[in-house]
């Protein structure tokens, strides 16, 4: 069996890695000019579902080391005014497993066929049921499965389900990290809560490294070379719907709505990191009509993105990864058949994947009350 993998995000990587694991034959597609591109690097908390289902898609030889670069995640979830004074609560405190994304990725690159500058322009089912992808800037791939794990703009959905489209929610957010030094430790009960402002909610977590990556890689796993980056909080506004951006900095954006806040969010905003600072929106895609069976289906973001507010997206990506891992495999041995595995694959992510948008939807406005959610 060889299968293609469109898209070079963790949910598309985890698979690419559990089939090669099992001796499948999988190769990456990602649109990018380069896999350090883009900044992929921001504080993920993982569930005991994707968390397991990772750790599944890894080589075990590999597990010492994950476990390594990993932190527990316990947090009060309290809300916090600009003072720092407590004057709510979010709800019942997190747990689950914190990881780097960034880190996480570059494992999970280990030892693939990763081909860059690889923007899919279509694809067609052959005759013989196999499906060719086709690509703006190199030579077309031939496989019996294309998998779409390119994201909220996936272009395998555009050809596969065309009338499944985003919806933007109309929220904007600032995400970045600034370096965790002993200044900021007097924030320890904001990590994991909610700080209220006027029209704001500013979210930070601390990601603390049992050994820092690059050094555990070296010692546990020779074969994998990790990013050479130390501890640092990751922060996040969220910004009202209707406030202007134009022509500000991502870190200036955060400034101008923190005037009169407590000097030591202030320092924190002020001494991020401005190339791994930046402004996103926010965008949802809801899994709805199911498409006709044949070797092309969709995996993490490109089917179901949520609203990080929910805190699953990651989650449900790696879940959808380990599941149509296991589900190929027994393809791949004869047990069933492809197109049946791949629908089993379907039924179920359609069913998981529809419940995480609904619930991280249904989390937004107490984080941003101006959200369009229809």
């Amino acid at each position: 069996m060889r299968v293609s993998v469109v898209g070079a995000g963790l949910g598309g990587l985890a698979l690419a890695q559990g089939l090669r694991g099992a001796g499948i034959e999988a190769e990456v597609f990602e649109r990018d000019p380069g896999i350090v591109a883009r900044f992929q690097g921001y504080r993920l908390v993982l569930n005991p579902v994707g968390f397991q289902a990772v750790r599944d898609c890894l080589p075990t030889r590999w597990h010492p080391l994950l476990d390594e670069i990993v932190m527990e995640a316990s947090a009060e979830q309290l809300v916090l005014d600009p003072q720092l004074n407590e004057i709510g609560r979010l709800g019942a405190g997190r747990t689950g497993i914190v990881v780097d994304r960034q880190v996480l990725r570059h494992l999970l690159l280990t030892g693939l066929t990763v081909h860059t500058d690889a923007a899919l322009t279509g694809y067609d089912v052959r005759p013989d049921g196999t499906v060719q992808a086709r690509f703006a800037h190199r030579a077309p791939a031939t496989a019996d499965l294309l998998v779409g794990a390119d994201g909220v703009t996936s272009a395998v959905r555009g050809v596969l389900s065309p009338r499944t489209t985003p919806t933007d929610t109309g929220v904007r957010f600032v995400i970045g990290r600034t370096p965790l030094t002993d200044e900021f430790a007097g924030l320890s009960k904001a990590y994991g809560s909610k700080i209220a402002g006027d029209g704001v909610s500013l979210l930070l977590g601390a990601m603390r490294f049992r050994t820092p990556p690059k050094r555990a890689a070296e010692q546990l796993a020779p074969d994998v070379t990790l990013p050479d980056i130390g501890d640092y909080v990751r922060w996040a506004m969220i910004l009202p719907s209707n406030g202007s951006l134009e022509n500000l900095t991502a870190q200036d954006a955060v400034l101008s709505r923190m005037d009169g806040w407590h000097p030591q969010l202030r320092a924190l905003i002020e001494q991020a990191d401005p190339d791994n600072s930046t402004l996103l929106s926010i965008r949802v895609v809801k899994p709805a009509e199911r498409w006709a069976p044949g070797p092309v289906t969709l995996l993490g973001d490109a089917i179901h993105a949520t609203s990080p507010t929910g805190g699953n997206g990651a989650n449900t990506a790696l879940r959808d990864a380990d599941l149509l891992r296991r589900r190929l495999i027994e393809a791949d041995g004869g047990s069933r058949d492809l197109l049946d595995a791949v629908g089993d694959y379907e039924r179920q992510m359609f069913e998981y994947g529809a419940e995480a948008v609904r619930s991280s939807i249904e989390r937004l406005p107490a984080f941003a009350p101006g959200a369009k959610l229809s």
